[in-house]
């Protein structure tokens, strides 16, 4: 299949015959540059689903021997301005 390249913008942009899509419209995906090829992938889109399955990639000693414990400190907030210093001030 022939397509052509065009300016859009800035950039560069090509069609994708939609005998060639493997994305719904408006889904973000990856451009890599393999020598003279350009390689589109999809990005993976975490879900709180995934959940199980990142927390299962955490070896079974990770923070084994807990959390340190740090004595909360006061801080300084009067260097910022903006709404971080009102909080500060009130």
């Amino acid at each position: 299949m022939l397509t052509r390249v065009f300016k859009s913008g800035n950039s560069l942009a090509v069609r994708i015959p939609k005998e060639l899509g493997f994305v719904d419209s408006a889904q973000d995906i990856e451009v890599e540059r393999v020598g003279n090829t350009l390689v589109l992938r999809r990005v993976a889109q975490e879900t709180i689903g995934d959940l199980t399955e990142i927390l299962a990639a955490f070896p079974p000693s990770f923070m084994a021997g807990g959390r340190e414990f740090h004595e909360e400190q006061e801080r300084d907030w009067s260097g910022l301005g903006g709404a971080g210093a009102d909080k500060a001030q009130g």
